[in-house]
């Protein structure tokens, strides 16, 4: 255990010690993805002075971006580590319908807001478990579980919405008020960040998907950081879901689904997080999740057809999957 520790602390006095140079190179991912939209950005405003000039068009972008880039920093996680989670867009429906029964209970808002927490981290749980303990792939495991939670989701809600409950001070704090949302996302990706990049957790959990048979020689726990970044990948998903009920007023068993589950998904890999694993950056993701809603906010104001949204964004997946494998690929000829 002890040699585990020096090589994490090993890892954080590397990064510490980098040149200016070396830094620079280290955040190539994110300011090329950052480059794309604010080429896209600037385009869109040229096409339509009201793309970013005004308070409707700035609030309506943050409200697309914030739940797709906190659902995709949990999916980081778990594809770092060569997994991924069908069924977020499934617990981010389930999570608000827990804290409504507790509320409902008599539990006081932030208790019941944290059963909802609680109850997505359960389904979490069960994802890493039957995924690491039997040996199932994550695709599969997390495909049970997406019509497991739907179902659930829609017998006890009996498939009708209900109003959001709580008082409107603590619904402004938690999503109601227009650009709460976009700063609860700043917040997460902060700490995330730190938690990927400056931790043990978040080093070992490159390390294993790098090369998990080597960081389990090392010494690193490889399951148990899989089970629980599924637990993670869940408990964001599930906030996601409560903050959108907020800010929506109403909780609908029909939110979220798989649309955007892939949209998280879509968001990870654009930013830099390929699906076959080992790397990958929390900013790259948030970044990923505003050239989303750039383009949809973008062609919606010009006018182009909204099935056009879907050509550019399978487009523009397999552009960055087949840019990363190329770049990967270059790298370890060059450090060869």
């Amino acid at each position: 255990m002890n040699s585990v520790n020096e090589t994490g602390k090993a890892e954080v006095s590397a990064r510490a010690a980098r040149p200016r140079g070396q830094w620079l190179s280290a955040w190539a991912p994110e300011l090329r993805i950052l480059l794309v939209a604010m080429i896209l950005a600037a385009y869109f405003e040229f096409s339509n002075r009201d793309f970013l000039l005004t308070n409707a068009s700035l609030v309506n972008l943050s409200q697309f971006i914030a739940p797709v880039a906190i659902i995709a920093f949990g999916e980081i996680m778990l594809m770092i580590g060569g997994d991924i989670d069908l069924s977020a867009g499934m617990v981010f429906a389930f999570a608000p319908f827990m804290m409504v029964f507790a509320n409902d209970a008599g539990a006081p808002m932030w208790l019941a807001v944290i059963a909802g927490l609680v109850a997505a981290g359960i389904v979490g749980f069960v994802n890493g478990a039957v995924t690491v303990w039997l040996r199932l792939p994550s695709f599969v495991t997390t495909l049970g579980t997406l019509f497991l939670i739907n179902g659930i989701t829609l017998t006890i809600s009996r498939g009708t919405p209900v109003q959001t409950p709580g008082s409107p001070e603590f619904a402004a704090f938690m999503g109601a008020w227009g650009y709460s949302e976009i700063l609860w996302t700043v917040v997460i990706a902060f700490a995330m960040h730190v938690l990927l990049r400056h931790t043990r957790w978040g080093l070992h959990t490159q390390a294993a998907g790098a090369n998990p048979i080597g960081a389990s020689e090392a010494g690193i726990h490889v399951n148990r950081l899989r089970l629980g970044n599924f637990i993670i990948a869940a408990v964001l998903a599930g906030f996601t879901g409560i903050l959108e009920g907020f800010r929506i007023t109403s909780i609908d068993p029909q939110a979220g689904g798989n649309q955007i589950m892939f949209l998280a998904v879509a968001s990870a890999v654009i930013g830099g997080t390929p699906l076959t694993g080992g790397s990958g950056t929390i900013v790259g993701g948030l970044i990923g999740a505003a050239v989303l809603g750039i383009l949809n906010d973008g062609f919606t104001l010009i006018g182009i057809n909204a099935f056009t949204f879907n050509i550019i964004l399978g487009a523009a997946i397999l552009a960055a999957m087949i840019f990363n494998i190329h770049v990967g690929r270059l790298r370890r000829k060059g450090s060869r």
